[in-house]
């Protein structure tokens, strides 16, 4: 890992010269009292003073919509058309909190479980990561709880520190980091002599991901707990569409006898619809066990299957939810459980 300095003058800059070569720039951008990530046009597009985004830029590289495969049909048969790889713009993700790089591997996890998807790796292929760490935090958030932190490096390809001075610790981590750095190097200094540390968020460590693994398999047939946590979850599916790691998709067929298309969507574990069999039966028919599914899938399957919590402790869900259900609460409340 390289360290170098890049001032608070050169960072649009370099992110001027990052588009010049080809990238789309995907960062935090506010709209009112909103900061989400989408395209911008301009370094000067990108938002500060915020702690988290609402949503995740985890349409980066699983888009909320995405064609799979087109078909025409004629009198001489029916022609198949997969999509179009090449297509896919070179992107860099900018203001990615290290929660939200940390989730990409989950993302890689899931994706190339059983299968590898060739849609999925493609776009990872084509995007170069610039994270930036917390200087601040909310009650919301619990990285560290699950063994993360304000400034962890882990899935960034560049991490940013924002030091006293406005200027940036550049940490350079991967070779795709090297490669973004020498586009312009001329912009990178040497490193600062202001320590780290000192410049990141103090999030608090409510307990040990150990401890999960632990209590969550010998809770799943506590039906009161579950029942008590659930009781305020209507269903929406704001939780799974703003977490960065969530990856439920269904699969939709639109278009006529001559011509359509076959989409990948998001969907959520928490829809009622989402486990109805064509038989009418349903396996998960009541909210408590959609509950359940949706703590045990983040806390333990994950774990056990892929080797990745589903969880980053980036606190969305919680900030997003109508009924304000917490998850922090709800799984100390299983870890506290007799």
């Amino acid at each position: 890992m390289e360290k170098k300095t890049l001032t608070k003058e050169n960072l649009p800059e370099f992110l001027k010269k990052l588009q010049k070569d080809g990238n789309r720039i995907i960062a935090p951008k506010r709209t009112r009292e909103k900061v989400d990530f989408s395209v911008i046009g301009s370094p000067d597009e990108i938002a500060g003073d915020y702690i988290q985004t609402v949503q995740s830029a985890k349409f980066a590289f699983f888009p909320k919509v995405e064609e799979i495969l087109s078909f025409t049909a004629d009198k001489s048969g029916v022609k198949m058309n997969d999509k179009d790889t090449e297509k896919i713009p070179h992107t860099i993700v900018f203001g990615l909190r290290p929660c939200d790089a940390a989730a990409v591997a989950s993302l890689d996890a899931v994706f190339n479980w059983d299968y590898k998807d060739d849609l999925f790796n493609s776009r990872r292929e084509k995007i170069g990561i610039i994270g930036l760490s917390c200087a601040k935090s909310d009650d919301d958030c619990f990285c560290t709880s699950l063994g993360f932190g304000p400034g962890d490096t882990r899935g960034s390809d560049i991490l940013l520190t924002k030091l006293t001075s406005g200027d940036y610790l550049a940490e350079i981590i991967t070779d795709r980091g090297k490669e973004m750095m020498n586009i312009a190097p001329e912009l990178f200094t040497a490193e600062p002599m202001e320590a780290k540390e000192k410049n990141l968020a103090e999030v608090k460590k409510h307990f040990k991901p150990e401890d999960l693994a632990k209590r969550f398999p010998a809770a799943f047939d506590r039906e009161d707990l579950w029942l008590e946590q659930s009781l305020r979850c209507i269903g929406c599916g704001a939780c799974a569409f703003v977490c960065p790691v969530c990856a439920c998709f269904d699969i939709q067929d639109e278009g006529t006898t001559q011509n359509g298309k076959r989409l990948r969507c998001w969907d959520a574990c928490g829809f009622s619809l989402f486990t109805l069999h064509t038989s009418g039966h349903n396996p998960r028919e009541a909210q408590n066990h959609r509950w359940r599914q949706r703590l045990m899938h983040k806390f333990a399957y994950m774990q056990d299957r892929l080797g990745v919590l589903g969880c980053v402790g980036c606190g969305r869900c919680s900030r997003a939810c109508p009924a304000d259900i917490n998850i922090l609460e709800n799984v100390k409340m299983i870890l506290e459980a007799k």
